[in-house]
């Protein structure tokens, strides 16, 4: 089987972004039904066991958008979002947020790799020397 680079680029694309949604698929499951660990955790971050339920529809809702084709790009940009929260509620508490901030790259970089139309609008250019 004779593969284009394009064909590879979007079937990594489409493994890399199937592979960064399951820690928020897992995040979301944990959030709606919390445990103590979950509980503790969100107090930690200064949030209250009463936002649970709506950072689980949230996070489910952003990562069924990214994994549909015809809403990922708006999925990709809500989840970038979503972890600019996440990164901002670590840094109050002086907590690092190397995890949430690769995250949020390979979330960007799935998308980028399975939609051609994206890396139309931002190509990436080689220096020419």
């Amino acid at each position: 089987m004779n593969w284009k680079t394009s064909d590879k680029k979007v079937w990594v694309g489409r493994v890399l972004s199937l592979l960064i949604s399951v820690p928020f698929v897992i995040s979301g499951l944990m959030k709606l039904n919390p445990n103590e660990q979950v509980i503790q955790g969100m107090a930690h971050l200064g949030l209250p066991e009463g936002v649970l339920f709506g950072l689980a529809i949230l996070e489910l809702s952003c990562v069924i958008l990214y994994l549909v084709p015809h809403t990922a790009i708006l999925g990709a940009i809500l989840l970038a979002g979503y972890m600019g929260g996440a990164i901002l509620a670590h840094l109050r508490v002086g907590d690092p947020f190397y995890q949430q901030a690769l995250f949020g790259i390979i979330v960007w970089l799935g998308i980028y790799l399975r939609e051609p139309r994206l890396r139309q609008i931002l190509p990436l250019r080689k220096c020419d020397r």
